[in-house]
């Protein structure tokens, strides 16, 4: 799934050169007439008044430094603005979350509620993530398809209300500043380049042919442009739609063309390759992944006790591939079952409708079956979208995002029709259930909608819990009776064998040394994944270390 932390220690503006003293309370341009703030209950459930005063803060300094998410929870006081990207912003969003820490420690919590105490300790976690991965200087190097400045810019237009002519000039003055949020990420990169902090090659080739490829087309095809949906009741939408397609056509293509230029002639020839494609290749690699393994799973582990893990736990997926192959597919033997899972064309699907059509009936199925199992379900609705055609040959099979706090957008799951000849249709209901209902939708969904609990611990997610939950629910799904016969139970075993897999393949490329190619290799003997799904994911592992070894980890 598609997770954004709410404390982002990334954050940046488009404006300020790197040694400006800016003060990151005014780093964002505030339209004139300001609408209220979404109550988001920064402090709901809490008793003591120096911690709701302290989480109040630190709220409304998040929602002023990452103006993007912001928006997507449904606060539009600052939907003219981007995120800083300057080395000023992120030294500054350090040295602010250190002080905050500092200040928690002064509490005297002898009298406090369990209850207090309880947010006070998953505070001082969600705060220390920031400090923990400094170390890695992600902003320094950082990009891939899941990570550009592309992408990005098409999320702008999905996530801001487009209803009078005030907000249509907020997402104007966003995209107007666009261009010079792009050259500050330029130098960002070309500087980590030069203290020997740069990506995966092929993550970066990528990125290159994604921006051109997307340059290519006519402006009002873009996805910035595609993605925007104004309201009936705006008027003269066509002006509206003429003034945004003029700035993508204009400074913004200018700016995407420099910034995929600058990749490809100042990055692309020193990317990492070979056995340094991992973390281990940029400098402090080694803490780096420590500390990133320590975030997404919550657990003091070392990477070499995870790869054991790993390779215990595909042993007994395999084990179950044979009995259930033995009924499916009349053979026990793992090879065969893999080779006819991997290619007969027989189980894929034909159209991307097809595939489409499948996660909505999978979709309405779960929903039909879970007032069965659950006391408690989400009041806002999952929907299923297609994975936007600019991303879609470069990412993974599939995503969730969350609803927007305010109710105004449903949960969606977003599912991969690109290639559908590529997509398993043994696959598609384990697929849905995880990333819908009853997986991450209804744990998120449920999440967001707690009452008397302060909006960090809402909004925020644990990766080992979230994509845990997620895994639990592929297992429950067979229970409630999701799973029409032995074949969508491979596509579960499939599914549970991809993220044993990641415990291996993880820690093999960013402890152990390994290629590109050695992980792709091992997910062909040991998983029957197709191959787009291999070589996206091994993508997916190599620019975000760490992350991967959560979903396991948080089933067991």
């Amino acid at each position: 799934m598609r997770w954004t932390l709410l404390w982002t220690l990334a954050a940046c503006a488009p404006t300020t050169p790197p040694s400006s003293p800016v003060d990151p309370a005014a780093a964002t341009s505030e339209p004139t007439e300001v609408p209220a703030a979404f109550d988001h209950g920064a402090a709901d459930g809490v008793s003591n008044p120096e911690l709701a005063a302290l989480l109040e803060e630190h709220w409304q300094y998040t929602m002023r430094a990452n103006p993007v998410w912001a928006s997507w929870l449904g606060d539009h006081r600052y939907d003219r603005s981007l995120p800083r990207a300057d080395a000023l912003a992120e030294e500054q969003q350090l040295m602010a979350g250190a002080d905050m820490l500092k200040r928690t420690l002064q509490f005297n919590t002898d009298t406090w509620s369990r209850s207090d105490r309880t947010t006070l300790a998953l505070f001082r976690t969600e705060v220390n993530l920031g400090t923990a991965r400094q170390v890695c200087q992600f902003s320094s190097w950082s990009i891939s398809p899941r990570d550009n400045a592309l992408g990005m810019l098409n999320d702008l237009g999905s996530i801001q209300p487009l209803s009078t002519p005030e907000q249509v000039d907020a997402l104007a003055t966003r995209y107007a500043a666009f261009p010079g949020w792009v050259d500050v990420r330029i130098e960002r990169l070309k500087d980590g380049k030069e203290r020997g902090y740069v990506a995966n090659k092929r993550s970066l080739e990528l990125v290159v042919e994604m921006v051109r490829d997307e340059l290519k087309r006519p402006a009002a095809e873009r996805g910035a442009i595609r993605g925007i949906e104004f309201a009936d009741e705006l008027p003269d939408a066509d002006a509206a739609r003429a003034r945004l397609i003029g700035l993508v056509d204009g400074p913004i293509a200018d700016a995407l063309a420099r910034y995929a230029d600058m990749i490809d002639n100042t990055l692309v020839p020193v990317g990492r390759e070979g056995e340094h494609v991992g973390v281990g290749g940029i400098p402090h690699g080694g803490p780096c992944y420590r500390n990133l393994l320590m975030e997404y799973t919550g657990l003091d582990v070392f990477p070499d006790d995870i790869h054991k893990n790993g390779l215990e736990a595909i042993k007994s997926v395999h084990a179950e591939f044979a009995t259930i192959g033995e009924r499916a597919l009349g053979t026990s033997d793992l090879k065969e079952i893999f080779e006819r899972l991997r290619t007969d064309p027989a189980l894929r699907f034909e159209t991307s409708e097809q595939v489409q059509a499948k996660a909505e009936e999978v979709l309405a199925a779960a929903n039909t079956k879970t007032p069965d199992y659950f006391g408690n379900l989400p009041e806002i609705a999952c929907v299923v979208a297609p994975v936007p055609d600019y991303e879609a040959p470069y990412t993974t099979i599939a995503y969730y995002r969350q609803p927007a706090a305010d109710g105004s957008r449903p949960g969606t799951y977003f599912v991969n029709t690109y290639a559908p000849e590529t997509r398993p249709r043994f696959e598609a209901a384990v697929l849905a259930v995880h990333e819908s209902v009853p997986g991450h939708h209804t744990q998120i969904a449920i999440a967001t909608e707690l009452p008397d609990l302060p909006a960090f611990r809402r909004h925020a997610g644990q990766t080992v819990f979230v994509e845990g939950w997620g895994l639990y629910s592929e297992r429950l799904a067979d229970e409630m009776g999701l799973y029409a016969d032995d074949l969508d139970r491979l596509g579960m075993l499939s599914f549970d064998a991809w993220r044993a897999g990641r415990l291996v393949v993880d820690t093999g490329i960013h402890h152990h040394g390994w290629t590109r190619e050695q992980a792709e290799q091992w997910f062909r003997d040991n998983t029957p994944l197709a191959e787009n799904n291999i070589v996206n994911e091994v993508d997916r592992y190599i620019t975000t270390p760490g992350q991967a070894v959560a979903y396991k980890t948080g089933q067991q």
